[in-house]
């Protein structure tokens, strides 16, 4: 299966909401692909596997396997781009999930995307 997917999955299983509007969750998986075929090919994945439930444009994830802070979010220092905004960074916010990382964030951007903010 695509690496994608395979990360999409990883993130969705972490959510930190008891349910999400899909566009909310759509700019979540943004953070692994832009491309919409495969966001698409996540989430209908996603609801197979039994990972999301979705009735009326709403997610409902179904693990309570939250994302925790130095452990599986991690730091690196170096020259990046964040991800999700393209703001330069000196100091990157990573994802450390069972099928990859996902990032380089920066502060703000790794709180919307793990749902903090």
């Amino acid at each position: 299966m695509d690496e994608r997917v395979e990360r999409g999955l990883a993130l969705l299983e972490r959510l930190e909401h008891e349910s999400l509007e899909l566009p909310d969750v759509v700019d979540r998986l943004e953070a692994v692909t832009t491309d919409p075929t495969a966001i698409r090919t996540i989430l209908d994945e996603a609801e197979r596997r039994g990972v999301v439930e979705r009735a009326d444009g709403v997610v409902r994830p179904r693990s309570r396997q939250y994302l925790r802070f130095g452990r599986d979010v991690i730091t690196k220092d170096g020259e990046f781009s964040c991800r999700r905004c393209g703001s330069t960074l000196t100091t990157g916010y990573f994802m450390d999930l069972d099928a990859g990382e996902i990032g380089p964030f920066g502060s703000t951007c790794i709180r919307k995307v793990t749902g903090r903010e």
